[in-house]
């Protein structure tokens, strides 16, 4: 037994969770960032960073410093009814419903549908390419305990070597000046925002959460079990930093290279289609084939990660129905169906329930980080949630595919919350409850 990591510990445990982290979306997002803001593009990318790192990073923090054995653990703060709830429906969404079946269609939409044969239906391809990456992925899940092996010592390397060929040739010799061509759409208009927003779709900041379970379970299995839990806290704090040091890097790299890319290239239908082009420009013939293999190894090690924190988790709530190996294979079995309705559909429906788990999902973040501050209590998560959630469904009732949306109900939520119209309609009850919340125990302290 042992107080601490060593330097080659946290640094292996960083890798595999930034393996964890890092799939085709956080690709995909800053790229089409990068072109769409120009000369915004700062401004654009700090609004990214804060939910596409800073929150990771505080979701890691909060498991750390409440010593929380995962979200199963820190829910439980609000009740034990309210923490099996939020916690299946985060699994449930960064994992088989939606963010698993995104990394089986982004990279085939973004690179393996170019290397077709002719004459192949694009729907064929998909069924047989999501058969292929359901069997591989299936393969490393049953394994878990190897999973630092896979993804921290061979996927991830293995991506950052084909991303950063990329990358490298394209800073050297720029496609143009990203100041040259004005910024489109709301990264013209409400650049900060749209950063934000765009932060969002990487769900990070959920798996932040969900994937605490992995981290705190491999920290165990180097041998830092005693004193329990401070040292389990410290090294789960350090090795988010590490990790979301690294995403940062990557992400500022990409969105600059896009920006650049956009004079010679012009502004792509998405972020897979940029990086495409760019990968093709710099490295024709070999570009496609080099952009499809990093964005395969970047979606299989993400989906082997949901898939073992899923399992994992339901593994721990229901412990006297179905063994680890099981939940895999039918969390997979869900995840291969749902891939082949397509990658617009997937996001389509993704985009509400993201709407209203963010916000949750943040206020229980802050309220674990200022808990020991200001020494909140259980009817103090209560509320703060309660409030959360009420406002959080007028971004959900807006973010609903047109035929679904509810007009009375989007409408009386637009007149209602600040910000409404621009997907942060919580933030601003949510932070005025938070603050009278923070008083109030201030003062219930001092008194005591």
């Amino acid at each position: 037994m042992k107080e601490k990591l060593t330097h080659a510990e946290s640094l292996t445990i960083s890798s595999m969770l930034f393996g964890l982290f890092f799939g085709a979306g956080n690709l995909i997002f800053p790229a089409y960032l990068g072109e769409a803001s120009r000369a915004n593009l700062w401004i654009s990318l700090l609004g990214f960073l804060i939910t596409g790192v800073g929150l990771p990073l505080l979701a890691i923090a909060s498991l750390g410093m409440t010593r929380s054995k995962g979200l199963l653990d820190l829910s439980g703060r609000v009740s034990h009814k309210y923490s099996y709830f939020f916690t299946c429906l985060l699994y449930l969404t960064i994992g088989p419903f939606f963010a698993i079946p995104r990394c089986f269609t982004v990279p085939f939409e973004t690179g393996i549908s170019a290397l077709l044969p002719s004459g192949m239906a694009k729907s064929t391809g998909l069924f047989i390419f999501s058969l292929i990456f359901f069997a591989i992925m299936l393969f490393f899940s049953l394994r878990p305990g190897q999973i630092m092996d896979w993804i921290g010592k061979f996927l991830t390397p293995a991506f950052l070597l084909f991303f950063f060929f990329i990358m490298i040739m394209a800073l050297l010799h720029p496609l143009g000046n990203y100041h040259a061509v004005k910024p489109v759409g709301e990264y013209a208009s409400a650049p900060l925002i749209s950063g934000v927003l765009a932060g969002y779709n990487t769900m990070d900041a959920l798996a932040g959460l969900a994937f605490g379970i992995i981290v705190i379970s491999s920290i165990r299995n180097f041998g830092v079990t005693k004193p329990e839990p401070e040292k389990v806290a410290s090294a789960t704090l350090k090795t988010g930093v590490l990790t979301c040091l690294l995403m940062a890097v990557i992400y500022a790299i990409t969105a600059l290279v896009g920006a650049q890319s956009r004079t010679a290239l012009g502004l792509a239908a998405n972020g897979g289609e940029a990086l495409s082009q760019i990968a093709r420009h710099y490295f024709p013939g070999l570009g496609a084939v080099i952009f499809a293999l990093m964005i395969f190894v970047a979606c299989l090690k993400t989906a082997i990660g949901l898939i073992t924190a899923c399992s994992e988790t339901f593994v721990e709530m229901f412990p006297k129905t179905l063994s680890y190996n099981k939940w895999a294979i039918i969390f997979s079995l869900l995840a291969f169906g749902i891939a082949n309705v397509g990658l617009t559909t997937i996001i389509s429906f993704s985009l509400p329930v993201l709407m209203l788990l963010y916000p949750l999902a943040i206020s229980l973040i802050l309220l674990a980080l200022t808990s020991k501050l200001f020494d909140f209590k259980q009817v103090d998560y209560q509320i703060m949630t309660a409030v959360t959630f009420l406002c959080a469904l007028g971004d959900f009732f807006k973010a609903l595919p047109a035929g679904m949306q509810v007009k009375a109900v989007t409408g009386l939520y637009g007149r209602v919350l600040p910000l409404y119209q621009d997907g942060l309609g919580w933030l601003v009850p949510v932070t005025v409850i938070f603050v009278i919340l923070a008083i109030k125990a201030s003062i219930s302290k001092k008194l005591a």
